[in-house]
């Protein structure tokens, strides 16, 4: 759960970035709407996934509410689910995997 988790996470890190630096001002400077749909459909799905998988995550691991809030907190900042990566899912990857 916790690798599908950095994966989701990335990826809708990626997909918020792309609609910002890409779709957006294809949109509004270019006049061009096709791509800011396409990639604004992919966040939007990533999105779901993302907290779906956040609550869930937070669950089995029996966090408090508050927690499972700063994850889903973090899907809303541009650069937050790096961040997340970065802080809390990847120590506990290396914890685990130190764990064995």
């Amino acid at each position: 759960m916790l690798l599908l988790f950095r994966i989701v996470a990335i990826l809708e890190g990626i997909s918020y970035l792309a609609l910002f630096v890409i779709s957006m001002p294809l949109k509004y400077m270019a006049g061009l709407g096709e791509p800011n749909k396409v990639i604004g459909y992919a966040h939007g799905g990533l999105f779901i996934i993302y907290v779906a998988i956040a609550v869930t995550f937070a669950m089995e691991r029996k966090w408090k509410f508050r927690k499972m809030i700063w994850l889903i907190v973090a899907a809303l900042l541009p650069f937050g689910t790096f961040y997340l990566d970065e802080k809390v899912l990847k120590p506990l990857a290396v914890k685990k995997a130190l764990d064995g």
